[in-house]
């Protein structure tokens, strides 16, 4: 029996998916069971990381862990894993704990360390997943490319190889179900790096309409985040982490293809699945 927790996310949905497509047994842990919609052979429980003791019973019988813990919520989940005799746990982290440029000194970054802390020391066999920025994440952009407007934002020029949800559940699969990786930290990127701008101008080409990005200076786009519902400290910091992702050389990772034995999705191929999204 394998838990995969965040099972209605975007990287989690698709680990269900494939434990259950290679014959294991599944237990998706969710706080909404009734409105999961995950695949009936998979025993959907009810179960809220932040609340420790309702996720013990699902921990029962588990050989392991697929874990993407909220902040604080990692410790004491790992203690009733190992209480329950999980054996192996895989944590999906981010890679920017590996980053020192302009704004990585953030809140996002420093409780992604702690879980990863948290987790080297849980006495499981643990392997980290450290993915760069989603490609999902452009969905952001959405309403203005259906409506047909320009893509206002902050730096145009900051770049990341943007990576597939499903290649990441496809790492994350290969790690639960094979030996060799304990103690590894994978960090994991899509095949390219493209600019913000690049990015838009490739969904416009998915969707088949020109789609545009055109960069605001910082203080404006501060001012929009803040209208939008984003807290003012949120918005400084991920302008910060923006910044400092110009002119920086982008590392492509071939953990995807190492652990896969296939070559990572381009950004591209993920775009033309998701043009529905944005036509």
């Amino acid at each position: 029996m394998i838990v995969v927790t965040g099972a209605t996310g975007n990287v989690g949905r698709h680990v269900v998916e494939q434990l259950l497509a290679a014959g294991e047994s599944v237990r998706a842990l969710t706080r909404d069971p009734a409105g999961a919609r995950l695949p009936a052979r998979a025993e959907v429980v009810g179960g809220d990381l932040t609340r420790p003791r309702t996720v013990e019973p699902a921990l029962k019988g588990a050989s392991a862990l697929f874990l993407f813990a909220a902040p604080g919520t990692a410790g004491p989940v790992l203690r009733a894993a190992g209480e329950q005799g999980v054996r192996r746990v895989v944590l999906l982290s981010s890679s920017a704990v590996t980053y020192d440029t302009e704004g990585s000194d953030n809140a996002i970054v420093a409780y992604h360390r702690e879980i990863e802390r948290e987790t080297e020391e849980s006495g499981l066999e643990w392997t980290l997943l450290r993915p760069c920025g989603f490609a999902v994440n452009t969905l952001r952009w959405a309403p203005r490319i259906r409506a047909g407007t320009v893509v206002r934002g902050p730096y145009a020029r900051a770049e990341m190889a943007l990576i597939h949800e499903r290649d990441i559940a496809d790492v994350a699969t290969r790690v639960l179900l094979t030996d060799g990786h304990a103690g590894a930290r994978y960090v994991l990127t899509g095949p390219e790096a493209l600019t913000q701008a690049e990015q838009v101008r490739r969904i416009g080409e998915a969707v088949g309409r020109p789609a545009r990005y055109e960069e605001v200076p910082p203080d404006v786009a501060r001012e929009e985040m803040v209208r939008d519902g984003i807290p003012a400290d949120f918005a400084e910091m991920t302008l910060r982490f923006q910044a400092g992702l110009i002119g920086v050389p982008t590392e492509i990772s071939p953990a995807v293809e190492e652990i896969t034995g296939r070559p990572a999705r381009t950004f591209d191929q993920w775009a033309a699945e998701r043009a529905a999204d944005f036509r």
